[in-house]
């Protein structure tokens, strides 16, 4: 009998964000904590794998009404689960920026939480080579906003973004590059009001990838503005230089092709993004 894939979660805020409710650490609901190196399944054939994600990225990874786990990220781990016999995941959820240090510190195995690819990861993380979806970057701003079209425009001005995040990079890279700062504001992994902060102009914009406007903004106040400010392939996060997360990541690169090549991968993205986001159109 296939094995089931296990969630946990320690919700100790229970402060509705943008999708759900998130928290600093996660708990198995077996009632083990023991760190993700050392847990193992009953079945010394089967080995337990610590998936860590978070509760707040709408149709990412996120609680519905019922306070069920799901989403985009959710779902594609569980159909992954079902293709890799030889391991077990179970699902530990916990805030967005507590992600990588739990992955560095061996609380987790790898990564699940639409993840950019970019070079200042790649030199303290090992990403898996089979990407599971393709973003752009872009500004946002209010909808009645047209003086705003480059991160030139946002010089002096107040960005709201996430800590640890592939937005917050671009605007620090900025930063270190010219004279004429943009005042980043790092918003809370409990935060809900993106929409409210930008039309009540406590900041003027965020930086979002190009398929999240729909899910934070559902009333449309916000739109996107200028060119894409970068764009990426979307991968999971494991530790870099350790054998067993390059075998993992191996074994996970075959299940995701299998996935694509059944038109499963399409069929997700398009039930949880609103369109189908696997592909780089420029390939």
């Amino acid at each position: 009998m296939k094995k089931k894939t296990w969630i946990s979660s320690t919700l100790l805020a229970l402060v509705l964000v943008t999708a759900g409710c998130s928290s600093t650490s996660g708990s198995s609901t077996d009632g083990s904590s023991s760190p993700a190196a050392s847990a193992a399944s009953g079945s010394s054939d089967i080995k337990k794998i610590i998936v860590g994600t978070g509760t707040g990225f709408p149709k990412v990874a996120f609680l519905d009404e019922s306070g069920k786990l799901t989403g985009y990220d959710v779902e594609l781990v569980r159909e992954i689960d079902k293709r890799l016999p030889e391991y077990e995941f179970e699902l530990q959820t916990m805030d967005f920026s507590n992600l990588l240090l739990s992955l560095e510190t061996k609380k987790i195995d790898f990564v699940a939480h639409e993840m950019e690819k970019n070079p200042e990861r790649e030199q303290k993380y090992l990403f898996n080579k089979e990407p599971y979806a393709h973003w752009r970057n872009k500004i946002v701003v209010a909808k009645d906003n047209n003086a705003i079209q480059s991160l030139d425009d946002l010089a002096g001005k107040k960005v709201l973004t996430s800590a640890t995040s592939a937005q917050a990079q671009i605007l620090e890279n900025y930063n270190k590059e010219h004279d004429k700062k943009i005042e980043i504001v790092y918003q809370s992994g409990t935060a809900n009001d993106v929409v409210t902060q930008i039309t009540s102009g406590r900041v003027d914009a965020t930086l979002a990838a190009d398929f999240t406007l729909s899910l934070i903004d559902p009333q449309s106040k916000l739109k996107t503005t200028g060119d894409s400010l970068s764009e990426a392939d979307i991968l999971f996060v494991f530790r870099k230089g350790d054998a067993d997360s390059q075998k993992l990541a191996d074994a996970i690169d075959g299940a995701i092709k299998a996935i694509k090549e059944d038109g499963t991968l399409s069929r997700l993205s398009k039930e949880w993004l609103g369109d189908d986001f696997t592909q780089d159109s420029t390939k």
